[in-house]
Parts: C-alpha cells; sequence; structure tokens
C-alpha cells in the first residue's frame, strides 16, 4: 500500500496528524463528580511483529480545574493506531498525559486489550494507591 503525501490526505487522517490534547475549564470547580468516557476502538501496533492491537480504553476522573475536551481526546487516542507501543506503555502514557494537562482530583486509565495469541491483558493506573 502506498502511503499518500501530506497534501493528498484525508482531513480525518490530517486531524489525527494535528491531534493535541485540550483542557476547558471545569464548569463546576467546587463540586466533586466523576466522569467516565469509554474508547472502545483503540488501535496501536505491537512492538515485536508489527501486528495491530486492539482495545477498549477506558477513563474515569474526579475534575479540578479543567476537564478534557472531547474531541481533542479522540483524535489524540487516535494517533496511537500507527504507534508501536507495549499496552502497558500505552497505557501509562496515556495516564501521564492526561495527568499532566488536568491535574485532576482523581485519574484512572484502564487499557482493556483484546486477546491476541491467546492472552488477554487488562492494564489499570490511577492515581490512588491501592488500584
Amino acid at each position: 500500500m502506498e502511503q499518500n503525501s501530506k497534501e493528498e490526505l484525508k482531513y480525518g487522517e490530517k486531524a489525527i496528524l494535528e491531534a493535541e490534547l485540550e483542557a476547558w475549564p471545569n464548569p463546576y470547580p467546587d463540586r466533586d463528580y466523576l466522569i467516565e468516557i469509554s474508547f472502545p476502538e483503540f488501535t496501536c501496533l505491537c512492538p515485536r511483529s508489527g501486528y495491530p492491537d486492539f482495545a477498549t480504553i477506558k477513563i474515569k476522573y474526579i475534575p479540578d480545574k479543567f476537564i478534557v475536551e472531547l474531541r481533542s481526546l479522540k483524535l489524540y487516542l487516535n494517533t496511537y493506531r500507527s504507534t508501536y507501543i507495549s499496552h502497558e506503555e500505552a497505557t501509562n502514557r496515556i495516564y501521564t498525559d492526561l495527568y499532566e494537562l488536568l491535574k485532576p482530583r482523581f485519574l484512572e486509565v484502564t487499557g482493556d486489550f483484546n486477546p491476541r495469541g491467546n492472552v488477554k491483558t487488562i492494564i489499570k493506573v490511577s492515581s490512588e494507591k491501592n488500584v
């Protein structure tokens, strides 16, 4: 398959290439409330074989001053689809990027990866001490 040049990219491909996580002001910073986000079509590439890995990324957080803008999150998560990265590294990187951006009161990111080669992994990273 031949790779398109940047001028020939579809608008969605271009949006993913330019993706940046964006924080918005929390409309209720004085209130503790839980935000749960599920991204069931996450993909990345196995760093050893190059085969695609599929997962559901689940994000739970209690915001402080900021919330994540959902379109920016969707595009950011789609940047992983051509990245060679382990399940553990992907889940931890998503956690770190969200934590640094939002500085939430609580954050948990779960990478629930589909079985491949008869092995299933679930990676959970949390700001709580006992996950």
